[in-house]
């Protein structure tokens, strides 16, 4: 199975601005999990300069920056990604260390894996909670993983929040609703208060190619010794495999956003996204 897309994303500003340097993430990973077979990025105005690196994270992006006002900018991502992951499960751990929850990673991998495991920002009432779901799961890492992507599947109300940042963990915890990258965050704040690394993505999902309006997705990530990173979808209740296509992944939301960016001028900014997509079988 193959995914293609078009993903247009426009900002209208009423009157020419001056755009600050852009850092797009729309590139599709290619990786173990999935394969990018073409991408293309198109940019309206064309700017200035344009250069592709690798972030902190490890993700694919393009920064951008222009020359001249403009009172309009149109990005288009045209992709097409064959996702290759059967079985979400094909890993094992490693040690007796890892079996179990809280989680202890040992060295070298505690301090490559800091910034992911950090839970100092982390609310009692969702490390109360993640306690909880371990308890009942005996401790165990998987069974825990799994079971508190089903809990905020069963338990939440979810709901389509085209746009705003994700809400902070304890507020989807309280009022037991939230998007999809309302329930990441909750999720990857759960696993980090027993010591998992987890991290936020961004990305596409098969079941949008059948709607009238597609939109991006979001879900979490996990890092196994044994498996790396794997995801984990809490407004759909399972772990990801081949439905699912990543494009940025990172400690925090916003540096996974797909347009960020600034502008100078007095005028407000209107922001329309389109994105069309289409399954098909891979050849």
């Amino acid at each position: 199975m193959r995914l293609s897309a078009i993903h247009t994303t426009t900002y209208c500003y009423g009157e020419a601005v001056h755009l600050e340097p852009h850092v797009v993430r729309l590139r599709p990973r290619s990786d173990g999990a999935q394969k990018l077979w073409r991408y293309e990025l198109s940019v309206d105005p064309e700017p200035a300069g344009r250069a592709d690196c690798l972030d902190q994270d490890g993700n694919v992006v393009t920064q951008l920056w222009f020359a001249s006002p403009a009172a309009r900018l149109c990005l288009e991502s045209r992709f097409e990604v064959e996702p290759l992951r059967e079985n979400p499960f094909d890993f094992l751990l490693p040690a007796d260390r890892v079996l179990t929850v809280p989680f202890a990673y040992g060295d070298p991998w505690n301090a490559l894996l800091a910034p992911y495991i950090d839970h100092s920002a982390v609310s009692g009432i969702v490390t109360a909670f993640a306690e909880e779901i371990a308890r009942e799961c005996g401790g165990r890492t998987v069974r825990f993983l799994a079971a508190l992507n089903q809990r905020l599947f069963d338990g939440w109300r979810h709901t389509i929040r085209p746009h705003g940042d994700p809400h902070p963990a304890e507020t989807t915890l309280e009022v037991r609703e939230g998007s999809c990258r309302d329930m990441a965050v909750l999720f990857c704040d759960a696993c980090r208060a027993l010591g998992l690394a987890s991290r936020f993505v961004s990305g596409y999902e098969r079941a949008a190619a059948g709607h009238d309006h597609p939109y991006m997705h979001a879900w979490a990530e996990v890092y196994l010794p044994g498996g790396g990173w794997r995801g984990f979808d809490p407004s759909r209740g399972l772990a990801v495999s081949k439905d699912h296509v990543a494009v940025a992944a990172a400690r925090f939301p916003a540096l996974a956003t797909p347009v960020s960016g600034t502008y100078l001028g007095g005028t407000a900014a209107h922001l329309d996204v389109q994105i069309s997509m289409q399954v098909s079988e891979s050849s």
